[in-house]
């Protein structure tokens, strides 16, 4: 793996956003096909985007969370609302960015989101 400055902070934001575990469990399935993609993503959207001071990183999981619904990505989406919730984001504040992305980008939309914030909810609350 690549041993860069910028990889290095992005490692440590990407872990510190979706999770440690989510993290070291992608990178122990790298092989010679996926490497260089878990590369860049670290490099350059953990480490050279996410890891700008431009935006708090509570603002950057509602920008993910709305982008991510509109290009209908479930999977990236349940991470991400994890993510928004080790960054500070509330429920209520989870489901106003998703009432906004309904009046923008569809009522369909939305509603997935709902769905999918509320299992992951639901699952955060079990281990309570």
């Amino acid at each position: 793996m690549n041993n860069s400055e910028l990889f290095q902070r992005g490692l440590e934001i990407r872990k510190a956003v979706v999770g440690a575990e989510y993290v070291e469990k992608s990178m122990a399935n790298t092989d010679d096909f996926n490497r260089p993609l878990q590369e860049l993503v670290t490099e350059y959207c953990w480490g050279a985007v996410w890891g700008r001071d431009g935006l708090p990183r509570k603002t950057r999981s509602m920008l993910n969370l709305a982008m991510l619904t509109l290009l209908n990505r479930p999977h990236e989406l349940k991470l991400h609302i994890n993510g928004a919730l080790r960054n500070g984001v509330t429920r209520e504040e989870i489901r106003e960015v998703f009432m906004q992305v309904g009046i923008y980008a569809g009522v369909p939309a939305a509603i997935d989101s709902f769905r999918i914030a509320r299992e992951v909810f639901e699952s955060i609350d079990k281990k309570a």
